[in-house]
């Protein structure tokens, strides 16, 4: 183990108690542990910043690590060290990241003591936010050179986000398949699903509806609801995200040609629907 793993070890065992104190172990162990998920690009860094209020809102521990499936570089870990990750969160415990709605992960989230709350986004932004990010934000992303050298407009790159890449070094998946992957959170009925959409147009709202699931998985309300939804609401900082552009719903409207709006229908086919953006 690394010094600055072990500094984060004795970080959250600080804050687990300084919450003990603050809120009682009865309270803190009757806490859901709490995983915020969702697709990248799709609002991890949101609901991450939603998580980090709640430890003003009641017996919560924000320990301050990596996305459950990241190590300290942000590479991808194996499903084994994923496990062990969301097996070590104790009772109200804030973890976040990008677990896929599949076995084992499904099984092990769904257990009493545990609530997941699993955040997703229109297709077609979660493409346009991909395309900015790998080509103008992040140089070090490898399609960074793809997207540059290969492809000269934004139409072309938005059509191989649509499609996926092929590259050695720089594959992508297809936008279809990105979310074949997640699709099965929407059928778990213990886990709270939220739209992006939802929680930067209709905010109280959808805060309102995670106090209740966190309610429904244990968590005993103590703040007055309406200052606990401005506690959450408080915490939302889109711009402290490194990864932030603009963050606003329908800003693929901006971006794709009638040409990219085509080839996504043909190649999506009923996503939209599947997930509720048939209309947007």
């Amino acid at each position: 183990m690394d010094v600055k793993t072990q500094l984060k070890r004795v970080r959250h065992s600080w804050r687990r108690g300084t919450a003990r104190r603050q809120w009682g172990t009865a309270a803190l162990a009757a806490s859901p542990a709490v995983l915020g998920n969702a697709m990248p690009k799709s609002g991890s860094h949101l609901i991450s910043q939603v998580l980090q209020g709640l430890p003003q809102v009641g017996p919560f521990v924000d320990p301050g690590y990596p996305p459950v499936n990241r190590d300290q570089a942000n590479a991808k870990l194996d499903d084994d060290t994923v496990l062990a990750n969301l097996r070590g969160m104790q009772p109200g415990d804030l973890r976040y990241g990008y677990v896929q709605a599949r076995e084992p992960f499904l099984s092990l989230l769904g257990e009493t003591g545990r609530a997941t709350i699993f955040v997703y986004r229109d297709p077609r932004d979660v493409i346009v936010s991909h395309v900015f990010y790998a080509a103008d934000l992040h140089p070090g992303h490898a399609l960074h050179r793809y997207y540059n050298e290969q492809l000269t407009t934004m139409e072309q790159r938005i059509d191989a986000a649509i499609d996926g890449v092929d590259e050695p070094g720089a594959e992508l998946s297809p936008i279809r398949a990105k979310y074949e992957n997640y699709l099965a959170w929407l059928d778990q009925p213990w886990a709270l699903c939220l739209k992006f959409e939802e929680l930067i147009l209709n905010r109280d709202i959808a805060l309102g509806q995670l106090l209740d699931y966190l309610e429904a998985r244990g968590f005993k309300h103590v703040l007055p609801r309406a200052s606990a939804l401005a506690a959450l609401a408080q915490a939302i900082e889109p711009k402290r995200s490194g990864t932030f552009r603009k963050g606003q719903p329908g800003g693929w409207r901006e971006h794709f040609t009638p040409a990219n709006i085509r080839h996504f229908e043909q190649a999506a086919g009923d996503l939209l629907a599947r997930l509720g953006y048939a209309n947007g």
